[in-house]
């Protein structure tokens, strides 16, 4: 609670189920309210300026802009606020892009009903949350890697460019794209050319198996 009142809770997923379930768990307990409900990263981000909110919670991939975009523009607005990103997958890439975006805790959604509320109230108490079968993971990637020989990347595309090609496969145009991110057409279709070069790849469709393989974008 804050100042002796429920915790004021924006959530946002692109799924109205997805966002019942989550309500159900979050209001089951006294010291936590829902007062606003988005369906994709622009209209949480719209939300995050028009109500008095003391918690963030966003699903990363959402249709428009991601979580992660969401979460950058509201710790820039709102620094104070502390936000949790949801997620259906453990992708080091979008933990630490979270991390780097101002969240203060992941949270998988298949083990939401078990870590939701918990990590709720860390992030209020200003304390930050990652399950521990995420240390886990991230631990035996990083030693699976090392003992091939590979390199351990930061990342393999910018948060930028991941937000780029969740919306290409999303059907967006250039124009369209430019119009989401505040940015120029030319410098989307920068994005785009060193998205395939990076990738390795020529054309949307295989940037869309990419998406949705890497949990940008939900099949």
């Amino acid at each position: 609670m804050t100042g002796g009142q429920p915790t004021r809770v924006l959530l946002a997923d692109d799924h109205a189920l997805v966002r019942r379930g989550l309500r159900l768990i979050l209001e089951s307990e006294p010291d936590f309210t829902v007062v606003a409900e988005a369906g994709d990263g622009a209209q949480a981000v719209a939300l995050a300026r028009e109500v008095e909110v003391d918690l963030a919670v966003l699903d990363v991939a959402m249709p428009r802009l991601t979580g992660l975009h969401a979460a950058r523009e509201m710790s820039r607005r709102s620094p104070a606020l502390p936000i949790l990103m949801l997620s259906m997958y453990d992708n080091e890439q979008y933990f630490f892009e979270a991390l780097k975006a101002g969240a203060s805790g992941y949270v998988l959604k298949s083990v939401a009903d078990q870590d939701l509320v918990s990590a709720c109230r860390g992030a209020v108490r200003g304390e930050p949350f990652i399950y521990p079968d995420a240390l886990t993971t991230l631990m035996r990637e990083h030693l699976h890697r090392a003992g091939r020989g590979e390199p351990v990347p930061e990342r393999v595309l910018t948060a930028r460019e991941a937000e780029v090609v969740k919306l290409i496969a999303e059907g967006c145009s250039s124009r369209e794209i430019a119009a989401l991110l505040v940015i120029s057409t030319k410098t989307v279709e920068r994005h785009r050319a060193n998205i395939l070069q990076k990738l390795d790849m020529r054309d949307r469709t295989q940037l869309t198996r990419y998406a949705i393989r890497t949990g940008l974008l939900e099949a």
